[in-house]
Protein backbone atom coordinates (compact mmCIF):
# COMPACT_ATOMS: atom_id res chain seq x y z
CA UNK A 1 0.00 0.00 0.00
CA UNK A 2 2.74 2.45 1.00
CA UNK A 3 4.70 1.53 -2.11
CA UNK A 4 1.69 2.40 -4.31
CA UNK A 5 1.26 5.74 -2.51
CA UNK A 6 4.94 6.53 -3.05
CA UNK A 7 4.63 5.70 -6.76
CA UNK A 8 1.43 7.74 -6.98
CA UNK A 9 3.02 10.80 -5.35
CA UNK A 10 6.11 10.48 -7.55
CA UNK A 11 4.09 10.26 -10.77
CA UNK A 12 1.81 13.08 -9.64
CA UNK A 13 4.82 15.33 -9.02
CA UNK A 14 6.31 14.51 -12.45
CA UNK A 15 3.05 15.20 -14.29
CA UNK A 16 2.27 18.31 -12.22
CA UNK A 17 5.60 19.90 -13.11
CA UNK A 18 5.08 18.90 -16.76
CA UNK A 19 1.72 20.71 -16.95
CA UNK A 20 2.61 23.64 -14.64
CA UNK A 21 4.82 25.63 -17.10
CA UNK A 22 2.11 25.69 -19.79
CA UNK A 23 -0.49 26.69 -17.18
CA UNK A 24 1.70 29.54 -15.92
CA UNK A 25 2.37 30.77 -19.47
CA UNK A 26 -1.38 30.90 -20.15
CA UNK A 27 -2.00 32.87 -16.95
CA UNK A 28 0.84 35.31 -17.78
CA UNK A 29 -0.43 35.76 -21.34
CA UNK A 30 -3.94 36.41 -19.99
CA UNK A 31 -2.66 39.38 -17.98
CA UNK A 32 -0.33 40.70 -20.70
CA UNK A 33 -0.80 39.98 -24.42
CA UNK A 34 -3.89 37.78 -24.76
CA UNK A 35 -7.11 38.61 -22.89
CA UNK A 36 -9.00 35.36 -22.33
CA UNK A 37 -12.66 35.21 -21.34
CA UNK A 38 -13.23 34.29 -17.71
CA UNK A 39 -15.18 31.09 -18.31
CA UNK A 40 -12.43 29.84 -20.68
CA UNK A 41 -9.77 30.46 -18.04
CA UNK A 42 -11.74 28.41 -15.51
CA UNK A 43 -12.29 25.62 -18.03
CA UNK A 44 -8.56 25.64 -18.78
CA UNK A 45 -7.57 25.48 -15.11
CA UNK A 46 -10.05 22.68 -14.34
CA UNK A 47 -8.96 20.90 -17.54
CA UNK A 48 -5.35 21.16 -16.38
CA UNK A 49 -6.30 19.48 -13.09
CA UNK A 50 -8.06 16.69 -15.02
CA UNK A 51 -4.96 16.24 -17.19
CA UNK A 52 -2.64 16.02 -14.16
CA UNK A 53 -4.88 13.48 -12.38
CA UNK A 54 -5.58 11.51 -15.56
CA UNK A 55 -1.96 11.29 -16.70
CA UNK A 56 -0.83 10.31 -13.19
CA UNK A 57 -3.14 7.28 -13.10
CA UNK A 58 -2.48 6.47 -16.76
CA UNK A 59 1.31 6.40 -16.31
CA UNK A 60 0.99 4.27 -13.17
CA UNK A 61 -1.21 1.93 -15.18
CA UNK A 62 1.38 1.77 -17.96
CA UNK A 63 4.11 0.92 -15.43
CA UNK A 64 2.02 -1.73 -13.64
CA UNK A 65 0.21 -3.30 -16.60
CA UNK A 66 1.34 -2.34 -20.10
CA UNK A 67 5.12 -2.34 -19.69
CA UNK A 68 5.28 -5.68 -17.79
CA UNK A 69 3.06 -7.17 -20.51
CA UNK A 70 5.59 -6.07 -23.13
CA UNK A 71 8.49 -7.60 -21.20
CA UNK A 72 6.49 -10.80 -20.76
CA UNK A 73 5.55 -11.01 -24.45
CA UNK A 74 9.13 -10.71 -25.76
CA UNK A 75 10.36 -14.16 -24.65
CA UNK A 76 6.95 -15.74 -25.36
CA UNK A 77 7.16 -14.59 -29.00
CA UNK A 78 10.74 -15.71 -29.58
CA UNK A 79 11.12 -18.87 -27.48
CA UNK A 80 9.75 -21.22 -30.19
CA UNK A 81 12.17 -19.68 -32.69
CA UNK A 82 9.62 -19.68 -35.52
CA UNK A 83 9.65 -16.73 -37.90
CA UNK A 84 5.93 -16.83 -38.68
CA UNK A 85 5.07 -16.49 -34.99
CA UNK A 86 7.36 -13.45 -34.71
CA UNK A 87 5.84 -11.87 -37.84
CA UNK A 88 2.22 -12.40 -36.76
CA UNK A 89 2.87 -11.27 -33.17
CA UNK A 90 4.76 -8.16 -34.27
CA UNK A 91 2.01 -7.17 -36.71
CA UNK A 92 -0.82 -7.66 -34.21
CA UNK A 93 0.99 -5.88 -31.36
CA UNK A 94 2.07 -2.99 -33.57
CA UNK A 95 -1.49 -2.45 -34.80
CA UNK A 96 -3.06 -2.68 -31.34
CA UNK A 97 -0.65 -0.42 -29.49
CA UNK A 98 -0.92 2.25 -32.17
CA UNK A 99 -4.73 2.22 -32.04
CA UNK A 100 -4.58 2.89 -28.29
CA UNK A 101 -1.92 5.66 -28.32
CA UNK A 102 -3.42 8.85 -26.78
CA UNK A 103 -1.30 11.24 -28.86
CA UNK A 104 -2.45 9.65 -32.11
CA UNK A 105 -6.09 9.58 -30.96
CA UNK A 106 -5.95 13.34 -30.27
CA UNK A 107 -4.27 14.09 -33.61
CA UNK A 108 -6.77 11.92 -35.52
CA UNK A 109 -9.73 13.62 -33.80
CA UNK A 110 -8.27 17.05 -34.60
CA UNK A 111 -7.86 16.14 -38.29
CA UNK A 112 -11.40 14.73 -38.36
CA UNK A 113 -12.81 17.92 -36.83
CA UNK A 114 -10.84 20.29 -39.08
CA UNK A 115 -11.75 18.43 -42.30
CA UNK A 116 -15.38 18.05 -41.10
CA UNK A 117 -15.12 14.27 -41.38
CA UNK A 118 -13.64 14.17 -44.89
CA UNK A 119 -10.54 12.58 -43.37
CA UNK A 120 -12.11 10.59 -40.55
CA UNK A 121 -10.31 9.76 -37.32
CA UNK A 122 -10.90 6.03 -37.87
CA UNK A 123 -9.22 6.29 -41.30
CA UNK A 124 -6.15 7.95 -39.79
CA UNK A 125 -6.01 5.47 -36.90
CA UNK A 126 -6.41 2.42 -39.13
CA UNK A 127 -3.95 3.48 -41.83
CA UNK A 128 -1.28 4.61 -39.34
CA UNK A 129 -1.70 1.45 -37.25
CA UNK A 130 -1.25 -0.71 -40.35
CA UNK A 131 1.96 1.17 -41.18
CA UNK A 132 3.21 0.78 -37.61
CA UNK A 133 2.35 -2.93 -37.64
CA UNK A 134 4.26 -3.64 -40.86
CA UNK A 135 7.34 -1.76 -39.67
CA UNK A 136 7.10 -3.49 -36.28
CA UNK A 137 7.59 -6.77 -38.15
CA UNK A 138 10.71 -5.35 -39.76
CA UNK A 139 11.93 -4.12 -36.37
CA UNK A 140 11.52 -7.55 -34.78
CA UNK A 141 13.33 -9.24 -37.67
CA UNK A 142 16.13 -6.70 -37.39
CA UNK A 143 16.61 -7.52 -33.68
CA UNK A 144 16.53 -11.28 -34.22
CA UNK A 145 19.03 -11.24 -37.11
CA UNK A 146 21.27 -8.37 -35.88
CA UNK A 147 20.60 -6.21 -38.95
CA UNK A 148 22.32 -2.78 -38.81
CA UNK A 149 19.91 -0.06 -37.71
CA UNK A 150 21.48 2.74 -39.76
CA UNK A 151 21.05 0.76 -43.01
CA UNK A 152 17.35 0.09 -42.30
CA UNK A 153 16.71 3.73 -41.40
CA UNK A 154 18.46 5.02 -44.51
CA UNK A 155 16.44 2.67 -46.74
CA UNK A 156 13.17 3.52 -44.96
CA UNK A 157 13.69 7.27 -45.17
CA UNK A 158 14.81 6.85 -48.80
CA UNK A 159 11.36 5.38 -49.49
CA UNK A 160 9.81 8.32 -47.62
CA UNK A 161 11.79 10.75 -49.78
CA UNK A 162 10.56 9.10 -52.99
CA UNK A 163 6.92 9.00 -51.80
CA UNK A 164 7.10 12.66 -50.72
CA UNK A 165 7.51 13.64 -54.39
CA UNK A 166 3.95 12.37 -54.99
CA UNK A 167 2.43 13.57 -51.69
CA UNK A 168 0.33 16.74 -51.35
CA UNK A 169 1.57 19.42 -48.88
CA UNK A 170 -1.28 18.87 -46.39
CA UNK A 171 -0.70 15.11 -46.25
CA UNK A 172 3.05 15.63 -45.94
CA UNK A 173 2.45 17.57 -42.72
CA UNK A 174 -0.09 15.03 -41.41
CA UNK A 175 2.21 12.09 -42.24
CA UNK A 176 5.16 13.39 -40.25
CA UNK A 177 2.91 14.59 -37.41
CA UNK A 178 1.36 11.11 -37.20
CA UNK A 179 4.84 9.65 -36.89
CA UNK A 180 5.60 11.84 -33.89
CA UNK A 181 2.17 11.48 -32.28
CA UNK A 182 2.06 7.69 -32.48
CA UNK A 183 5.26 7.27 -30.45
CA UNK A 184 3.88 8.71 -27.23
CA UNK A 185 3.30 7.89 -23.58
CA UNK A 186 1.80 4.44 -24.25
CA UNK A 187 3.55 3.19 -27.39
CA UNK A 188 7.12 4.11 -26.40
CA UNK A 189 7.27 2.23 -23.05
CA UNK A 190 5.43 -0.76 -24.52
CA UNK A 191 7.68 -0.97 -27.60
CA UNK A 192 10.83 -0.49 -25.51
CA UNK A 193 9.71 -3.20 -23.09
CA UNK A 194 9.01 -5.54 -26.01
CA UNK A 195 12.45 -4.79 -27.39
CA UNK A 196 13.99 -5.43 -23.99
CA UNK A 197 12.10 -8.71 -23.66
CA UNK A 198 13.39 -9.94 -27.03
CA UNK A 199 16.99 -8.74 -26.69
CA UNK A 200 17.32 -10.14 -23.15
CA UNK A 201 17.02 -13.63 -24.63
CA UNK A 202 20.02 -13.06 -26.91
CA UNK A 203 23.38 -14.48 -25.89
CA UNK A 204 25.48 -11.56 -27.17
CA UNK A 205 25.09 -8.91 -24.45
CA UNK A 206 26.84 -6.20 -26.46
CA UNK A 207 24.53 -6.75 -29.42
CA UNK A 208 21.57 -6.81 -27.04
CA UNK A 209 22.51 -3.38 -25.68
CA UNK A 210 22.61 -1.84 -29.17
CA UNK A 211 19.50 -3.67 -30.38
CA UNK A 212 17.40 -2.55 -27.39
CA UNK A 213 17.32 0.89 -29.02
CA UNK A 214 15.94 1.67 -32.46
CA UNK A 215 12.64 -0.22 -32.56
CA UNK A 216 10.66 2.98 -31.88
CA UNK A 217 12.51 4.79 -34.67
CA UNK A 218 11.78 2.01 -37.16
CA UNK A 219 8.05 1.73 -36.43
CA UNK A 220 7.56 5.51 -36.51
CA UNK A 221 8.56 5.53 -40.20
CA UNK A 222 5.62 3.23 -40.86
CA UNK A 223 3.20 6.03 -39.94
CA UNK A 224 4.79 8.38 -42.49
CA UNK A 225 4.76 5.84 -45.32
CA UNK A 226 1.17 4.76 -44.56
CA UNK A 227 -0.27 8.30 -44.69
CA UNK A 228 1.68 9.08 -47.87
CA UNK A 229 0.30 5.95 -49.55
CA UNK A 230 -3.21 6.95 -48.40
CA UNK A 231 -2.75 10.32 -50.09
CA UNK A 232 -1.41 8.78 -53.30
CA UNK A 233 -4.37 6.36 -53.38
CA UNK A 234 -6.87 9.26 -53.00
CA UNK A 235 -4.94 11.80 -55.06
CA UNK A 236 -7.94 13.01 -57.03
CA UNK A 237 -9.70 14.24 -53.90
CA UNK A 238 -9.12 17.75 -52.52
CA UNK A 239 -9.52 18.54 -48.83
CA UNK A 240 -10.26 21.80 -47.07
CA UNK A 241 -9.89 22.68 -43.43
CA UNK A 242 -12.11 24.69 -41.08
CA UNK A 243 -11.54 25.20 -37.35
CA UNK A 244 -14.71 25.92 -35.41
CA UNK A 245 -14.07 27.01 -31.84
CA UNK A 246 -17.50 26.62 -30.31
CA UNK A 247 -18.50 28.46 -27.15
CA UNK A 248 -20.36 26.56 -24.45
CA UNK A 249 -21.37 29.33 -22.01
CA UNK A 250 -24.95 28.01 -22.01
CA UNK A 251 -23.83 25.00 -19.98
CA UNK A 252 -22.25 25.20 -16.55
CA UNK A 253 -18.55 24.42 -16.52
CA UNK A 254 -19.12 21.37 -14.33
CA UNK A 255 -21.80 19.99 -16.64
CA UNK A 256 -19.51 20.49 -19.65
CA UNK A 257 -16.89 18.24 -18.07
CA UNK A 258 -19.41 15.66 -16.90
CA UNK A 259 -21.07 15.44 -20.34
CA UNK A 260 -17.72 14.52 -21.94
CA UNK A 261 -16.87 11.79 -19.43
CA UNK A 262 -19.07 8.89 -20.73
CA UNK A 263 -17.81 9.18 -24.33
CA UNK A 264 -14.20 9.48 -23.13
CA UNK A 265 -14.58 6.35 -20.99
CA UNK A 266 -16.20 4.43 -23.88
CA UNK A 267 -13.45 5.40 -26.31
CA UNK A 268 -10.75 4.46 -23.78
CA UNK A 269 -12.24 1.00 -23.16
CA UNK A 270 -12.52 0.37 -26.92
CA UNK A 271 -8.90 1.49 -27.45
CA UNK A 272 -7.57 -0.78 -24.69
CA UNK A 273 -9.80 -3.80 -25.38
CA UNK A 274 -7.45 -5.57 -27.86
CA UNK A 275 -4.50 -5.11 -25.49
CA UNK A 276 -6.58 -6.54 -22.64
CA UNK A 277 -7.48 -9.57 -24.79
CA UNK A 278 -3.76 -10.18 -25.46
CA UNK A 279 -3.13 -9.91 -21.71
CA UNK A 280 -5.82 -12.55 -21.05
CA UNK A 281 -4.34 -14.79 -23.77
CA UNK A 282 -0.83 -14.53 -22.24
CA UNK A 283 -2.16 -15.27 -18.75
CA UNK A 284 -3.99 -18.38 -19.99
CA UNK A 285 -1.18 -19.83 -22.13
CA UNK A 286 1.90 -18.68 -20.18
CA UNK A 287 2.86 -19.89 -16.73
CA UNK A 288 5.75 -17.46 -16.21
CA UNK A 289 3.69 -14.95 -14.17
CA UNK A 290 2.60 -15.43 -10.57
CA UNK A 291 -0.88 -14.66 -9.25
CA UNK A 292 0.37 -11.47 -7.58
CA UNK A 293 1.96 -10.26 -10.83
CA UNK A 294 -1.25 -10.93 -12.77
CA UNK A 295 -3.28 -9.11 -10.12
CA UNK A 296 -0.91 -6.14 -10.30
CA UNK A 297 -1.20 -6.02 -14.10
CA UNK A 298 -5.02 -6.12 -13.90
CA UNK A 299 -4.98 -3.10 -11.60
CA UNK A 300 -2.52 -1.49 -14.01
CA UNK A 301 -4.96 -1.77 -16.91
CA UNK A 302 -7.79 -0.38 -14.75
CA UNK A 303 -5.65 2.60 -13.74
CA UNK A 304 -4.65 3.18 -17.38
CA UNK A 305 -8.25 3.14 -18.68
CA UNK A 306 -9.57 5.42 -15.93
CA UNK A 307 -6.56 7.73 -16.24
CA UNK A 308 -6.73 8.14 -20.02
CA UNK A 309 -10.50 8.80 -19.80
CA UNK A 310 -9.96 11.63 -17.31
CA UNK A 311 -7.06 12.91 -19.46
CA UNK A 312 -9.26 13.08 -22.59
CA UNK A 313 -11.96 14.98 -20.70
CA UNK A 314 -9.40 17.55 -19.57
CA UNK A 315 -7.91 17.90 -23.06
CA UNK A 316 -11.20 18.21 -24.93
CA UNK A 317 -12.97 20.43 -22.39
CA UNK A 318 -11.13 23.73 -22.26
CA UNK A 319 -7.44 22.87 -22.51
CA UNK A 320 -7.13 22.74 -26.30
CA UNK A 321 -9.78 25.44 -26.67
CA UNK A 322 -7.57 27.95 -24.87
CA UNK A 323 -4.58 26.90 -26.98
CA UNK A 324 -6.58 27.68 -30.15
CA UNK A 325 -7.67 31.05 -28.73
CA UNK A 326 -4.13 32.12 -27.82
CA UNK A 327 -2.71 31.12 -31.22
CA UNK A 328 -5.59 32.87 -33.01
CA UNK A 329 -5.09 36.10 -31.05
CA UNK A 330 -1.28 36.31 -31.24
CA UNK A 331 -1.23 35.90 -35.02
CA UNK A 332 -3.46 39.00 -35.40
CA UNK A 333 -1.11 41.33 -33.49
CA UNK A 334 0.92 43.96 -35.33
CA UNK A 335 4.18 42.03 -35.00
CA UNK A 336 4.57 38.32 -35.76
CA UNK A 337 7.47 38.25 -33.28
CA UNK A 338 5.02 37.71 -30.42
CA UNK A 339 3.75 34.48 -31.99
CA UNK A 340 7.27 33.21 -32.72
CA UNK A 341 8.63 34.10 -29.25
CA UNK A 342 5.69 32.51 -27.42
CA UNK A 343 6.09 29.40 -29.61
CA UNK A 344 9.79 29.21 -28.70
CA UNK A 345 9.07 29.57 -24.98
CA UNK A 346 6.34 26.91 -25.12
CA UNK A 347 8.75 24.49 -26.82
CA UNK A 348 11.52 25.12 -24.29
CA UNK A 349 9.44 24.79 -21.12
CA UNK A 350 7.47 21.81 -22.38
CA UNK A 351 10.60 19.74 -22.90
CA UNK A 352 12.25 20.95 -19.70
CA UNK A 353 9.23 19.65 -17.78
CA UNK A 354 8.73 16.39 -19.72
CA UNK A 355 9.38 13.44 -17.31
CA UNK A 356 10.43 11.08 -20.12
CA UNK A 357 13.16 13.54 -21.16
CA UNK A 358 14.74 13.29 -17.71
CA UNK A 359 14.78 9.49 -18.02
CA UNK A 360 16.44 9.79 -21.43
CA UNK A 361 19.10 12.25 -20.22
CA UNK A 362 20.01 10.02 -17.27
CA UNK A 363 20.23 7.06 -19.64
CA UNK A 364 22.62 8.89 -21.98
CA UNK A 365 24.83 9.97 -19.09
CA UNK A 366 25.04 6.37 -17.84
CA UNK A 367 25.75 4.92 -21.30
CA UNK A 368 28.58 7.41 -21.90
CA UNK A 369 29.98 6.94 -18.38
CA UNK A 370 29.47 10.63 -17.64
CA UNK A 371 31.27 12.01 -20.71
CA UNK A 372 28.04 13.46 -22.07
CA UNK A 373 26.44 15.33 -19.15
CA UNK A 374 22.68 15.16 -18.77
CA UNK A 375 22.54 18.94 -18.24
CA UNK A 376 24.08 19.55 -21.67
CA UNK A 377 21.68 17.04 -23.26
CA UNK A 378 18.70 18.72 -21.56
CA UNK A 379 19.76 22.20 -22.68
CA UNK A 380 20.37 21.03 -26.25
CA UNK A 381 17.00 19.26 -26.41
CA UNK A 382 15.02 22.17 -24.96
CA UNK A 383 16.62 24.75 -27.24
CA UNK A 384 16.17 22.44 -30.23
CA UNK A 385 12.48 21.86 -29.54
CA UNK A 386 11.95 25.56 -28.83
CA UNK A 387 13.52 26.32 -32.20
CA UNK A 388 11.30 23.68 -33.85
CA UNK A 389 8.10 25.31 -32.55
CA UNK A 390 9.38 28.80 -33.42
CA UNK A 391 10.19 27.71 -36.98
CA UNK A 392 6.69 26.22 -37.25
CA UNK A 393 5.24 29.63 -36.28
CA UNK A 394 7.50 31.31 -38.84
CA UNK A 395 6.12 28.97 -41.50
CA UNK A 396 2.61 30.17 -40.67
CA UNK A 397 3.38 33.88 -41.09
CA UNK A 398 5.75 33.50 -44.08
CA UNK A 399 3.75 31.71 -46.75
CA UNK A 400 6.79 31.09 -48.98
CA UNK A 401 8.24 28.67 -46.42
CA UNK A 402 7.01 25.11 -46.84
CA UNK A 403 7.39 22.16 -44.49
CA UNK A 404 9.72 20.26 -46.81
CA UNK A 405 12.14 23.23 -46.69
CA UNK A 406 12.74 22.17 -43.09
CA UNK A 407 12.31 18.41 -43.24
CA UNK A 408 14.41 17.62 -46.32
CA UNK A 409 17.70 19.16 -45.12
CA UNK A 410 16.89 18.08 -41.56
CA UNK A 411 16.48 14.39 -42.36
CA UNK A 412 19.37 14.41 -44.83
CA UNK A 413 21.55 15.74 -42.02
CA UNK A 414 20.16 13.18 -39.57
CA UNK A 415 20.69 10.26 -41.97
CA UNK A 416 24.17 11.50 -42.91
CA UNK A 417 25.13 11.55 -39.23
CA UNK A 418 24.13 7.87 -38.86
CA UNK A 419 27.18 6.96 -40.97
CA UNK A 420 29.70 8.53 -38.57
CA UNK A 421 28.03 8.50 -35.16
CA UNK A 422 28.47 5.54 -32.73
CA UNK A 423 25.69 3.06 -33.52
CA UNK A 424 24.33 3.13 -29.96
CA UNK A 425 23.61 6.86 -30.34
CA UNK A 426 21.80 6.30 -33.64
CA UNK A 427 19.15 4.21 -31.88
CA UNK A 428 18.95 6.58 -28.89
CA UNK A 429 18.63 9.66 -31.13
CA UNK A 430 15.89 8.30 -33.37
CA UNK A 431 13.99 6.89 -30.38
CA UNK A 432 14.21 10.31 -28.68
CA UNK A 433 11.89 11.78 -31.31
CA UNK A 434 9.09 9.82 -29.69
CA UNK A 435 10.10 10.88 -26.20
CA UNK A 436 9.84 14.64 -26.81
CA UNK A 437 6.46 14.48 -28.56
CA UNK A 438 4.66 14.06 -25.26
CA UNK A 439 1.16 14.97 -24.02
CA UNK A 440 1.71 18.75 -24.00
CA UNK A 441 3.01 18.77 -27.58
CA UNK A 442 0.12 16.67 -28.91
CA UNK A 443 -2.48 18.78 -27.10
CA UNK A 444 -1.80 22.40 -26.20
CA UNK A 445 0.97 23.24 -28.70
CA UNK A 446 -0.91 21.47 -31.51
CA UNK A 447 -4.04 23.50 -30.69
CA UNK A 448 -1.91 26.67 -30.47
CA UNK A 449 -0.49 25.98 -33.94
CA UNK A 450 -3.91 25.17 -35.43
CA UNK A 451 -5.36 28.38 -33.98
CA UNK A 452 -2.58 30.51 -35.45
CA UNK A 453 -2.82 28.89 -38.90
CA UNK A 454 -6.61 29.24 -38.91
CA UNK A 455 -6.54 32.95 -38.04
CA UNK A 456 -3.71 34.05 -40.35
CA UNK A 457 -5.14 35.46 -43.60
CA UNK A 458 -2.64 33.79 -45.95
CA UNK A 459 -2.04 30.50 -44.12
CA UNK A 460 -3.80 27.23 -44.98
CA UNK A 461 -5.01 25.30 -41.97
CA UNK A 462 -4.39 21.77 -43.26
CA UNK A 463 -0.92 22.68 -44.57
CA UNK A 464 0.42 25.20 -42.04
CA UNK A 465 -1.56 24.04 -39.00
CA UNK A 466 0.19 20.68 -39.04
CA UNK A 467 3.86 19.75 -39.24
CA UNK A 468 4.82 21.17 -35.84
CA UNK A 469 4.96 17.72 -34.20
CA UNK A 470 7.15 16.58 -37.11
CA UNK A 471 9.58 19.43 -36.42
CA UNK A 472 9.65 18.67 -32.69
CA UNK A 473 10.37 14.98 -33.41
CA UNK A 474 13.16 15.83 -35.85
CA UNK A 475 15.27 18.04 -33.57
CA UNK A 476 16.39 15.38 -31.03
CA UNK A 477 17.53 13.11 -33.86
CA UNK A 478 20.04 15.73 -34.98
CA UNK A 479 20.90 17.03 -31.50
CA UNK A 480 21.63 13.68 -29.87
CA UNK A 481 23.61 12.38 -32.82
CA UNK A 482 25.80 15.50 -32.63
CA UNK A 483 26.28 14.74 -28.92
CA UNK A 484 27.16 11.17 -29.90
CA UNK A 485 29.76 12.56 -32.28
CA UNK A 486 31.17 14.70 -29.46
CA UNK A 487 31.33 11.61 -27.26
CA UNK A 488 33.15 9.72 -30.02
CA UNK A 489 35.71 12.53 -30.41
CA UNK A 490 36.24 12.76 -26.64
CA UNK A 491 36.69 8.99 -26.37
CA UNK A 492 39.19 8.97 -29.26
CA UNK A 493 41.22 11.77 -27.63
CA UNK A 494 41.27 9.89 -24.33
CA UNK A 495 42.58 6.74 -26.03
CA UNK A 496 45.29 8.77 -27.80
CA UNK A 497 46.38 10.29 -24.46
CA UNK A 498 46.53 6.82 -22.88
CA UNK A 499 48.71 5.53 -25.73
CA UNK A 500 51.03 8.56 -25.41
CA UNK A 501 51.44 7.97 -21.67
CA UNK A 502 52.36 4.35 -22.27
Amino acid sequence: MWNLLNVLSGKFKDVFFAVLPVTLIVIILNFTLVPIEGYLVWKFLIGSCFIVIGLTFFLIGVDLGVTPLGVLLGPVITKRNKLWIVVVAAFVLGFIISMAEPGLLILADQIDEITMGEISSITILTVVSLGIAILMVLGFIRILYNLPLFIILNIAYGIVLILSLFTSPEFLAIAFDASGATTGVLAVPFILSLSLGITSAKKDSKASEKDSFGLVSIVSVGAIIAIMLLNIATKTKEYSGVLENEKTESLSIGMTFMNNLPSALRDSVIAFLPLILIFVFVCVFSSSSSISEIRRMIFGFLYAIIGISVFFVGVNTGFMEVGINIGSYLVTLDSSNYLIIVGFVLGVVTILAEPAVYVLTHQIEEVTAGYVKRRSVLIALSLGVGLAVALSMLRIVVTEIQLWHYLLPGYLTALGLTLIVPKLFVGIAFDAGGVVTGPMTATFILAFTNGAANAHPTAKLLIDGFGMIAMVALMPIITLQILGLVYKIKTSKKEVIKRDIR
